[in-house]
C-alpha cells in the first residue's frame, strides 16, 4: 500500500510518498513559496522506476496548492524521475491537521463533517488549519475517490486530565470558547513514546517517560502509562519553553506594559512573541538557529551563552515539573531538530536533573542524530536519543483506518 503524507503550511507543501508494505520513503519533497514569487519544487526520488536519487528542484508558478499538489504528482509520475508509473498506485493519502481542538482524540477517515469540524478550530490556529483545509480539498479534486485521513497534532494530548488541560480563568471561557491546554506536535510525541518503549523492551504502559521535542518550535510532554497527562504548549503553540522564535511562557501583564512603553497594538505586541522572542530575541537577533548559536557559545560570544543557558534552564524546569506530575519518571526521550543533533544541549539540561539520578555518558551523548540511550548503565533514569518521523506515524494511522 502507497501513502501520500502531506503537510501543508500557509505557503509551503511538504510530502512523502511512503511505501507502507516496507515503510520505505519512495520519494519526498517540499514545495515552497505557493502563492508568491519565486516559487519552487524540491523533489527528491528515493525508490521505484526513478533513474537517479538526486534531489531536483523546478522553480515555477504555485498560484495555490492545488498547483502545488499538481506538481507533487507530475514529479511522483515522471517517465525519468518518477517512483510510480500512475496516480492509481497511490492508495491513500495522510494529511497533518494541526488543531483538532475537543472535537478529534483519534485520527479520523475525512469527510464533510471533519473538514467542518476543522474549519470551527481554524481560530486556534489561523495560519494551519485553513491551509491543511486547502491541500485536503485539493487532493481531493485531483484523486477523487481516494481516501484521505487527517491525523492532528493535538490528538494525542486529548487523554490529559481536567487539572493539567484548564487554566487559572473564569470558567466561562472554558464553557464558552473551550480556552485550555491543547497541546502540540502530538503525531511526534506519540511515535517517540513508542519507540522509547521498545528500545527499553518494556511495556509502554509500565512506564513514564518525558518526552522533549525541541525543534525551533519546542514542547514536551509527560506521558505516563502510554498516555499523555500533561504537556507545555497551550491554547495554540506560543506557550511552553523558550523557542526558536516564540517566547514560551511569560508573565500575561509584560504583553501590556510592552503596549503602554512602545504604543503599540495587541497584535503587534504578538507578533514581537511569535517571531521575534526565544533565543532570536534573548541573543540579541543574533540566530534562530542553534547551530550558530552553539558556535558562538564556544567562540565566548555573550549573547549565544545567555540564549542557549536560558533555554536549557527552562526545558529542564519543564521536566522536574513532570516528574513530579507522574511522581516518578522511568525515560526522558529527547527528539526533533535540536533534540537529535544538539550534544550540547542535551548535557546542559541533563546536569540540572542529577538529583532524579540522571547520568548521561559523554561519549554516546556525543553523538548526533542516532537512535540510542545516551545514560549510563548505572542512570536511575534512561535517557535516549530518538529521531522523530511523524510522516511514517501519519502513514501508519492513514494504513489503520484506510486498510479493508
Amino acid at each position: 500500500m502507497k501513502v501520500l503524507v502531506i503537510n501543508c503550511g500557509s505557503s509551503s507543501l511538504k510530502f512523502q510518498l511512503i511505501d507502507s508494505d516496507t515503510e520505505d520513503v519512495l520519494a519526498k519533497g517540499l514545495c515552497e513559496r505557493i502563492g508568491i514569487d519565486g516559487s519552487q519544487l524540491v523533489y527528491t526520488p528515493l525508490g521505484g522506476k526513478a533513474a537517479n536519487h538526486d534531489k531536483i528542484t523546478t522553480v515555477t508558478p504555485m498560484k495555490d496548492h492545488t498547483v502545488a499538489v499538481s506538481l507533487v504528482i507530475d514529479a511522483l509520475t515522471d517517465q525519468d524521475n518518477g517512483v510510480i508509473d500512475s496516480l492509481k498506485e497511490i492508495d491513500a493519502v495522510g494529511h497533518r491537521v494541526v488543531h483538532g481542538g475537543e472535537a478529534f482524540s483519534t485520527s479520523v477517515v475525512i469527510d464533510e463533517k471533519v473538514k467542518d469540524a476543522i474549519r470551527d478550530c481554524s481560530d486556534l490556529a489561523p495560519l494551519h488549519n485553513p491551509a491543511n483545509l486547502i491541500g485536503i480539498d485539493a487532493c481531493e479534486k485531483l484523486m477523487p475517490g481516494v481516501p484521505q485521513v487527517a491525523v492532528f497534532d493535538t490528538a494525542f494530548h486529548q487523554t490529559m486530565p481536567e487539572k493539567a488541560y484548564l487554566y487559572g480563568l473564569p470558567y466561562e471561557y472554558y464553557e464558552k470558547y473551550r480556552v485550555r491546554r491543547y497541546g502540540f506536535h502530538g503525531t511526534s510525541h506519540s511515535f517517540v513514546s513508542a519507540r522509547c518503549a521498545e528500545i527499553l523492551g518494556k511495556d509502554i504502559h509500565d512506564l513514564k517517560i518525558i518526552v522533549a521535542h525541541l525543534g525551533n518550535g519546542a514542547s514536551l510532554s509527560a506521558v505516563k502509562n502510554g498516555e499523555c497527562v500533561d504537556t507545555s504548549m497551550g491554547l495554540t503553540p506560543l506557550e511552553g519553553v523558550i523557542m526558536g522564535t516564540r517566547s514560551g511562557d511569560i508573565d500575561p501583564a509584560i504583553m501590556q506594559y510592552i503596549a503602554d512603553k512602545d504604543n503599540k497594538t495587541l497584535n503587534e505586541v504578538m507578533d514581537i512573541l511569535n517571531k521575534k522572542s526565544g533565543v532570536l530575541g534573548l541573543s540579541g537577533g543574533f540566530s534562530s538557529d542553534f547551530r550558530d548559536l552553539e558556535a558562538g557559545y564556544n567562540k565566548g560570544e555573550a549573547n549565544c551563552i545567555r540564549a542557549i543557558e536560558t533555554y536549557c534552564l527552562r526545558v529542564a524546569k519543564y521536566i522536574g515539573s513532570y516528574a513530579a506530575s507522574m511522581n516518578g519518571v522511568d525515560a526522558i526521550c529527547f527528539t526533533a531538530g535540536v533534540g537529535e543533533n544538539g550534544p550540547m544541549v542535551r548535557r546542559k539540561i541533563c546536569e540540572y536533573l542529577e538529583f532524579l539520578g540522571v547520568k548521561l555518558d559523554s561519549e554516546a551523548n556525543s553523538k548526533r542524530g542516532e537512535e540510542m540511550i545516551i545514560s549510563t548503565d548505572d542512570s536511575k533514569v534512561k535517557v535516549l536519543n530518538v529521531p522523530t518521523n511523524e510522516e511514517l506515524a501519519i502513514a501508519r494511522e492513514t494504513v489503520r483506518l484506510t486498510r479493508g
